[in-house]
């Protein structure tokens, strides 16, 4: 089995999001091999800019399928794989959104990624436009063992944003579950995109032996704070203009992301 603090050994790592262009099979794709281009820059901006990890998420697919389509799965193991073989210095992880956890797995072992994000792992949660979403974290474990991808990382959100709980429960028993379940990490986020979650959260989520990893809401302005309450973040929005990651802004973020690690 993989370990969080042996993939990730620089402390409190920061992964940075590549937020892939749509992908073949969705209205205003350009293509794969564009994908894979757009892809790779922003591969290049992230380990320049001194980030750990890279995430890489088809964001712009629109509307977001609840379960991956062929051609989706297809596609992210393409660019997956020439993600991981053009790194250098950083880990690579993976996510198919909506939540294909299975899928995103099946991804990250054949393009030989470390780490997948999964939105829903222990929680039951809903959403209105798509009802309650499926969870069973011990077919998940089960299906990592059958493909071979044990030493891919589980990075699973707890109560992620945009979700509501189909039964109320603390954050601290939502991390307690989920790492009894077999996660290697839980994420912390706050109700949307751009939205930090409170030190209050992070402190509530931690205590498990489990990293505790901020996924939502990392910005120059609190990245200090919220860095000394957990163990590493997910950053998108803060370093992402105009779809693409900006080196300046991700040049800020880390400049006080580092003070944390001293």
């Amino acid at each position: 089995m993989a370990d969080f603090r042996a993939v990730f050994s620089t402390p409190k790592p920061i992964i940075g999001m590549i937020h892939l262009p749509a992908l073949p099979g969705y209205p205003g794709s350009k293509g794969i091999n564009y994908t894979i281009r757009r892809a790779v820059a922003d591969l290049r901006a992230l380990e320049d800019g001194g980030a750990d990890g890279v995430l890489i998420e088809n964001e712009h697919d629109r509307p977001h399928r609840v379960e991956a389509a062929p051609e989706t799965i297809a596609a992210m193991t393409r660019i997956t794989r020439a993600v991981v073989q053009e790194s250098e210095t950083v880990v690579v992880g993976c996510e198919i959104l909506l939540n294909d956890p299975r899928a995103s797995l099946a991804v990250a072992r054949m393009a030989g990624a470390q780490f997948i994000r999964t939105d829903y792992f222990v929680d039951r949660m809903t959403r209105p436009e798509y009802g309650e979403f499926a969870i069973d974290p011990d077919a998940l474990l089960k299906y990592r063992s059958q493909i071979g991808a044990e030493r891919v990382l589980i990075l699973a959100d707890i109560q992620v944003k945009y979700a509501s709980m189909v039964t109320p429960r603390s954050l601290r028993e939502s991390a307690a579950l989920a790492r009894i379940k077999g996660a290697d990490a839980v994420i912390v986020t706050g109700d949307a995109s751009g939205d930090a979650p409170t030190v209050e959260h992070l402190r509530e989520s931690a205590g498990h032996g489990l990293p505790v990893l901020i996924g939502s809401g990392l910005r120059p302005d609190n990245a200090e704070a919220l860095l000394a309450e957990c163990d590493g973040a997910i950053v998108g929005t803060s370093i992402i203009k105009d779809g693409s990651v900006n080196p300046d802004s991700l040049e800020l973020l880390m400049s006080h992301a580092r003070r944390q690690r001293k």
